[in-house]
């Protein structure tokens, strides 16, 4: 019997991140934000927040590589196995050490600066969780990977599941940590549309076409 968390999960939790996105736009387009808590606290968030995006940002280009560019691109590039693995391995990890700290200076602050913990909205105490978990077991797994070739598994299976046709036998293959960090990786992307990760979509565009905002002395 085939496994739903591989066939049927990813496209559930794709429906409910694109229809989720269209309906909060619909319904709440002033609360289309990350919900900046400056004004409580800015020490921590001076620290935390950028260490927390920009390791974020590599993690995530470093995801889009490793899952959407098949090994056989990457060894007709020249790029052997060895030295993907090994940049992998201290590139990855280093993006990853990066985001859990500023992940958990996030953290901390909400839970110890009072009036940042009381602006939080309600979606934080689904989101901040699985965020962690995600975050947490994708390090562990680049740590301690034990050599597994994800790009022999998982990628393959994530691939297909865009064609229409999953890959149940190569996930299946993938060891334990790995299929745990998929899956909780697609239950974050459905919980997306509901929290204040919307914020990710949110490019100021029309500040290239307003006009200026003319300041004039009484």
């Amino acid at each position: 019997m085939t496994n739903p968390l591989w066939t049927v999960l990813p496209y559930v939790c794709l429906t409910v991140f694109v229809v989720g996105h269209v309906w909060r736009y619909r319904t709440d387009k002033f609360g289309w934000t990350a919900r900046s808590s400056q004004l409580h606290e800015q020490r921590l968030l001076r620290l935390g927040s950028p260490l927390f995006h920009f390791g974020l940002l590599a993690t995530a280009l470093g995801h889009a590589g490793g899952l959407l560019v098949p090994a056989g691109l990457t060894e007709a590039l020249g790029v052997s196995d060895s030295v993907y693995h090994a940049a992998a391995f201290w590139l990855g990890g280093l993006a990853g050490i990066v985001t859990v700290t500023g992940l958990a200076i996030l953290v901390y602050r909400r839970l110890t600066v009072r009036a940042v913990t009381r602006s939080g909205p309600v979606g934080d105490l689904v989101m901040y969780p699985l965020l962690a978990a995600v975050v947490l077991m994708g390090l562990w797994i680049t740590l301690t990977g034990s050599g597994h070739d994800y790009r022999a598994t998982v990628a393959p299976w994530f691939r297909s599941i865009f064609m229409l046709q999953p890959d149940v036998a190569a996930v299946d293959a993938a060891p334990f940590w790995f299929q745990a960090h998929a899956v909780t990786a697609w239950l974050l992307i459905a919980c997306w549309p509901f929290t204040r990760l919307v914020h990710v979509f949110s490019l100021p565009l029309t500040y290239l076409t307003r006009p200026y905002v003319v300041y004039r002395s009484r």
